[in-house]
């Protein structure tokens, strides 16, 4: 009989095989982690063993740079963020002005400094705990950053030669790090590239067809080839384009947004195909519902996604904004609590 560790039951779960219970994940902002660790009375660090998540998204290590004012912050990548906002904003794309690739700093995927931390998180913890690299912005979210949301669909629409060698640029050096990162001994991989708005895709299925689905297989491949989890947070309603996904090797969906995408319907027509991660609403229940919808939600997405006892890891739709009551958040950790039991 198998011993459930936090990494076998995240495994199969996301699998859709047998586990003992479902899997809890709960992330949050830096704001609301301060609240919620004054809340508790512990150390910000110690927040994610005290939620019982199940897995460490690993992020790149480098030296990080602010704007003079400290209003922006850069990624490695060299785009800005608004350090206002809880979210992401980008402020500064560098490619805005100009086209020439070849002339863009472009970062080094080789540098020996970027994997330290995550080697040492996986040398400490890597028995127990589920790891994924954290590949945020992947694809399509990294071109538009790097050239502004704007600028970009006009690429898409009228220069495709610029859109898809920029894309493939952005595919190498991804492949590179996926790889090492697979050296390291992770354990699935964890992809954000969101395709959708509220009610549909931010371009039209043939679109994303031809630039993104080729290089996002790419991608894929690795972890598909080694017969590993892939999961790929998207907002938006993107059900179109849920059968493309599934067939270039997608194992898990994120976030499952209630108010986006139709739980019964995922279910019922993915169900053995995909598991699902999220599903509790950061947009309506949590922060505006009182404490017995935020029971009701729980329950509601447990029996309707994962009526055979796994195929789910249960979690708030987004990280946890710090517009959430505290009250809401304790309620969610007794459900999540009563799982396990």
């Amino acid at each position: 009989m198998d011993v459930f560790t936090p990494k076998l039951r995240m495994k199969n779960a996301l699998l859709n095989q047998p586990v003992d219970y479902l899997p809890t994940q709960i992330n949050y902002t830096a704001g609301m982690s301060r609240k919620m660790a004054d809340h508790f009375s512990i150390k910000e660090i110690e927040l994610p063993m005290y939620f019982g998540n199940h897995f460490y998204r690993l992020d790149l290590n480098y030296p990080h740079r602010y704007s003079q004012d400290q209003s922006v912050k850069f990624d490695w990548w060299g785009v800005g963020f608004d350090t206002g906002e809880e979210g992401y904003f980008a402020a500064i794309n560098p490619l805005a002005e100009n086209k020439n690739l070849d002339r863009f700093d472009w970062p080094d995927p080789n540098a020996t400094y970027l994997l330290d931390e995550a080697r040492h998180l996986i040398k400490q913890k890597g028995d127990d705990c589920f790891f994924a690299p954290n590949f945020g912005f992947a694809l399509f979210e990294r071109a538009w950053s790097l050239r502004g949301f704007e600028n970009f669909f006009l690429d898409m629409a009228m220069d495709n030669n610029f859109t898809e060698e920029l894309l493939d640029r952005i595919t190498e050096i991804q492949l590179v790090l996926i790889n090492r990162f697979l050296d390291l001994g992770i354990d699935g991989g964890y992809f954000g590239d969101d395709y959708g708005a509220q009610k549909g895709l931010l371009f039209s299925p043939q679109m994303w067809r031809k630039f993104i689905k080729p290089r996002l297989a790419k991608l894929f491949s690795p972890f598909v080839d080694r017969q590993m989890p892939v999961m790929l947070h998207s907002d938006g309603q993107i059900q179109q384009i849920l059968p493309d996904l599934v067939e270039i090797g997608l194992t898990t969906i994120n976030p499952i947004q209630p108010e986006v995408l139709d739980h019964q319907w995922l279910f019922d027509n993915f169900k053995g195909k995909l598991s699902f991660y999220g599903g509790i609403s950061t947009q309506t229940v949590l922060p505006n519902g009182n404490q017995e919808d935020v029971r009701m939600a729980i329950k509601t997405c447990i029996s309707t996604l994962a009526p055979d006892g796994t195929g789910l890891l249960l979690a708030p739709s987004h990280r946890l904004m710090s517009d959430i009551p505290l009250e809401n958040v304790q309620v969610m950790l007794e459900e999540f609590e009563g799982i396990t039991k």
